[in-house]
């Protein structure tokens, strides 16, 4: 099984959970620029931003701490984007969805919302 293809298998997983929590997906793999954001979904009153990290259960980072610093700058930049082309007006959330797998099976999936807070405005 090829990286991108495990990838979309996750990425099926965090669609998946969203669903299964209520959530409604809006868009997938939407690009600004350079920039991609996975998921973006509502939850009730809120914009999720929803990134998909996936990892091996042997790796030494988990997949919420591969969302460095450096990532979360352009997740922030495509969601002001988003809101802008979009015209939304929700109380943006960036979560972390973490799925985990061994031998290309899925053996854990995380949804950690308010993972970071970005200084964004919807005005």
């Amino acid at each position: 099984m090829t990286t991108k293809e495990l990838g979309e298998i996750g990425e099926e997983a965090a669609v998946d959970s969203l669903i299964q929590q209520g959530c409604t997906i809006l868009d997938r793999n939407w690009q600004y620029g350079h920039n991609e954001i996975d998921i973006v979904a509502l939850d009730g009153p809120f914009l999720v931003i929803a990134e998909v990290k996936m990892r091996d259960y042997n790796s030494q980072v988990t997949p919420a701490q591969a969302v460095n610093s450096q990532k979360q700058r352009n997740l922030i930049t495509a969601a002001n984007g988003y809101v802008k082309i979009k015209q939304r007006t929700e109380e943006i959330r960036m979560d972390i969805i973490s799925v985990v797998h061994h031998n290309s099976e899925i053996i854990s999936v995380e949804h950690i919302k308010n993972a970071f807070y970005p200084c964004i405005r919807n005005r």
